[in-house]
């Protein structure tokens, strides 16, 4: 629910800013193109940079009071968010309304950051591992529910509801909806066992990893999993944000892992998809689709497209293809549909409709459906798997800030992009999924099957190698050389780990007979 008010609110103003009551409401009609872009821009874009601070106070309000309670904070600050943009201009001026809009865009984004830090952390943190990867995955297939949602509410209210204040209000009043059911569904739910294994609550940690798989307290898999997190966590507990940050460079295999989720989700705002969900009524416009209801029609398909995408590679790709082949192939095909359309853009800049407009048309809709195969979901998949355990708050909260912030620069530029450059925005983004297509290929390993705590042997050595194994094809760039297996990596790690405690143990001896 976290997520499906987090993907509302990203694509509900784009939608609302076709309205002509909006735009009468707000004087919008009476700008210029050039200052329409830029209003377009800002109050898109005033959402992510509330969303840029609400990330960055997540990793020290779920580091101090726990995942749940700050996610039960973000849902109680988005509402809050939502209600103020439903009553905007209420007996004020146009001046007073605007500046009351844009306010409670920010206040709403806020809640909107710390869930979208929170939501996949919390869930790889609960979840067995062999279904790991399809639980967090569905953080972006609420999302795109939400999004889907807030597309056909918009073209509902453009269709259903007379020209009026109450057309563009009511998309407003109804994203209250997930927001509220968000609280009162998180109540019940159980606190993070890895949290609750930092505050050395042992016990209430063995409940919630019971909980989770339907196991009793006692059952061997749940003690398993317990002393796995405890281990990794040995003489880490209760770290402090500062601390956090300090301890991502402390190694390279930390530093690395630390590094990754950041690439990921810096790359998932380069492959233009926010462009696509803010914007999707303009582009439909320039490729032939004329009038409001038309457009926002296009969009609401547009949205259907990607929930059915996502869903079913969350059920059936993400387990059996794996992270890596997911990734790598929806960079591909983005890249490919990005750069047909920047290419009819420059073949036919005018908007009438020939043969190719409709193949432009579903070239939009078969890059959402790349977009759901790979870039959507896995980022946050990846990026929930690959932060170790110990300074996971600080690695996800400069993730997700750092996909927040390039989201506020791509809803900024976005606009003034498709006025400026026109064709060329597609062009950008096609080229930066083609350098993802690349990177993915050559430098992730496949996270697939492997418990949190042991992810770690992954990066110790033979990091491109290993990537180059898990590749389709990589094979042949390697000849004979292989990586170490994660086995005996973790074999020879455990050893040395018996090795250091019995000869800590023989210490304490012999320092005990010497006392005697």
């Amino acid at each position: 629910m976290g997520s499906i008010f987090f993907g509302w609110d990203t694509g509900l103003m784009g939608g609302i800013l076709t309205l002509s009551s909006f735009q009468q409401y707000f004087g919008i009609d009476k700008l210029s193109a050039s200052a329409q872009a830029n209003f377009n821009g800002n109050i898109v874009s005033v959402m992510q940079a509330g969303c840029i601070f609400g990330a960055l106070l997540t990793s020290w309000a779920s580091s101090r009071f726990g995942r749940k309670r700050s996610l039960i904070a973000s849902g109680v600050i988005y509402t809050i968010g939502s209600m103020i943009q439903s009553i905007a201009g209420l007996g004020s001026s146009q001046a007073v309304a605007l500046r009351v809009l844009y306010f409670s865009r920010i206040f709403a984004g806020i809640g909107v950051g710390m869930v979208s830090a929170l939501a996949p952390s919390y869930i790889s943190e609960c979840m067995p591992k062999h279904i790991r990867g399809r639980c967090t995955g569905l953080v972006q297939f609420s999302d795109n529910i939400g999004m889907m949602l807030s597309f056909w509410v918009n073209y509902s209210a453009s269709i259903n509801i007379p020209y009026s204040d109450m057309q563009w209000r009511m998309p407003f009043i109804i994203q209250l909806v997930p927001g509220v059911l968000f609280i009162l569904l998180m109540i019940p739910q159980p606190e993070s066992p890895r949290w609750l294994v930092e505050r050395e609550r042992y016990d209430e940690a063995a409940r919630t990893l019971a909980y989770v798989v339907r196991t009793s307290v006692d059952d061997k898999a749940v003690l398993l999993t317990l002393d796995e997190i405890k281990a990794d966590l040995i003489g880490k507990q209760r770290t402090s944000l500062v601390t956090q940050f300090r301890m991502m460079g402390e190694s390279r295999q930390i530093a690395l892992r630390c590094l990754i989720p950041s690439i990921l989700t810096f790359f998932q705002q380069w492959t233009g998809t926010n462009a696509v969900n803010y914007f999707s009524p303009q582009i439909f416009a320039a490729l032939g689709i004329t009038g409001t209801a038309s457009g926002l029609f296009a969009t609401g398909i547009y949205g259907l497209v990607k929930v059915v995408a996502v869903g079913l590679t969350l059920a059936f790709a993400v387990e059996s293809w794996g992270r890596k082949l997911c990734l790598f192939v929806g960079a591909v095909g983005q890249g490919l549909t990005m750069l047909w359309i920047g290419g009819f853009g420059a073949i036919h800049p005018q908007s009438t409709i020939v043969p190719a407009s409709y193949v432009s048309i579903i070239a939009v809709y078969l890059y959402a459906v790349f977009y759901c195969i790979g870039w959507g979901p896995l980022p946050w998949v990846v990026a929930s798997e690959v932060a170790p355990n110990h300074v996971r708050a600080a690695a996800l909260t400069v993730a997700v800030s750092i996909n927040w912030l390039f989201s506020f620069t791509i809803s900024r530029l976005t606009p003034v992009m498709l006025e400026k450059i026109t064709y060329g925005t597609f062009l950008l983004f096609g080229l930066c999924c083609i350098i993802m297509a690349a990177w993915t290929y050559f430098f992730l390993p496949e996270t697939k099957g492997y418990a949190l705590e042991d992810i770690k042997y992954l990066f110790e050595k033979d990091v491109i190698v290993r990537s180059l194994e898990d590749a389709p094809g990589g094979r042949m760039f390697l000849g004979g050389k292989r990586a170490t297996p994660v086995e005996d990596i973790r074999g020879a790690d455990i050893r040395d780990s018996s090795d250091s405690s019995r000869k800590g143990d023989e210490e304490c001896i012999e320092v005990s007979n010497f006392q005697i």
